[in-house]
């Protein structure tokens, strides 16, 4: 079993930057990626980005790519995502989620076991 939890989330202006953050809890294997993902009233949960625990090789959707950075800390079991240059549509709950699957690129949600409860990004014009 893993347990996310995500904390950062707030109101900030456009153009503004927020660093989200996923301490995660239980079996966290070298094998292991973490996503974050987000969903906007209304629509789909999306993939944002994800990153593998051993190595660090990063996955970003084009829509934030260049503006969002995920990284990890394997000593506090923690992962981050670092958004800059935020922009009104950028406001969604986001989650945090990890996933034992096999792959790089592990963008739909079906493939994450694990999820957190969210937190709430609102980016005001």
């Amino acid at each position: 079993q893993v347990q996310l939890v995500e904390s950062g989330g707030g109101l900030v202006q456009a153009g503004d930057s927020l660093r989200l953050s996923c301490a995660a809890s239980g079996r966290i294997f070298s094998g292991t990626t973490m996503g974050w993902f987000r969903q906007a009233p209304g629509k789909e949960r999306e993939f944002v980005a994800n990153i593998r625990w051993s190595g660090g090789t990063t996955v970003y959707a084009d829509s934030v790519k260049g503006r969002f950075t995920i990284s990890r800390d394997n000593a506090k079991n923690t992962v981050y995502l670092q958004m800059s240059s935020l922009k009104y549509e950028d406001t969604a709950v986001y989650y945090c989620a990890a996933t034992t699957a096999y792959g790089l690129n592990l963008r739909r949600t079906y493939e994450y076991g694990y999820w957190g409860q969210g937190t709430q990004v609102t980016v005001s014009s």
